[in-house]
């Protein structure tokens, strides 16, 4: 330390000068040479397995080769060599655009059908199946209760099937 021989005080003043531990002063770093071990033995492993991240590595080393270094040290190792595996993103799946919204020219070319619900003042919540013609947003037909079952819902269909005819095509949301 420069300053104990520039102004010749003892060594535990000088650190109470600077604001540092005295430890500090004594500390000598150890292993170098066992740190360039552990990187040697990391590249080998990372070239030898390219699959393998650091916990596969530190694994082999403490489990197989039997070195009792630290985890923290290799992985600070690790790093400083910069051998993180990447994360490969997930792949998206590639989906057509869909086609363009058909505007009908009549009447009974597409209906659209959806169910709704919303819940009244004191709490109780029902449920409409609403059917719709597209050409002129004409309400086909409106089923309102609770719980709309299945059979119900086939009912309320084929009504307004009798009462308008069969659609070319019927589209589960409306379009609005």
């Amino acid at each position: 330390m420069a300053a104990r021989k520039r102004y010749g005080v003892s060594v535990r003043f000088a650190c109470m000068c600077l604001d540092i531990s005295v430890a500090t002063y004594y500390y000598k770093p150890k292993l170098s040479a066992e740190n360039q071990r552990i990187a040697d033995w990391l590249l080998r492993l990372t070239a030898a397995n390219k699959r393998w991240g650091f916990g596969l590595c530190y694994l082999y080393l403490r489990n197989v080769k039997g070195f009792g270094w630290n985890h923290k040290r290799v992985y600070r190792i690790y790093r400083e060599l910069e051998l993180n595996l990447r994360i490969k993103p997930k792949s998206r799946i590639k989906r057509d655009k869909p086609d363009a919204l058909s505007v009908p020219v009549a009447p009974n070319q597409v209906w659209s059908m959806d169910f709704m619900s919303d819940s009244l003042i004191d709490g109780r919540s029902f449920r409409t199946f609403n059917v719709l013609d597209d050409y002129n947003r004409e309400g086909l037909g409106i089923e309102v209760d609770q719980s709309l079952l299945s059979t119900r819902v086939i009912r309320a269909l084929e009504q307004s099937i009798e009462w308008r005819g069969k659609p070319a095509a019927i589209t589960r949301y409306l379009r609005c």
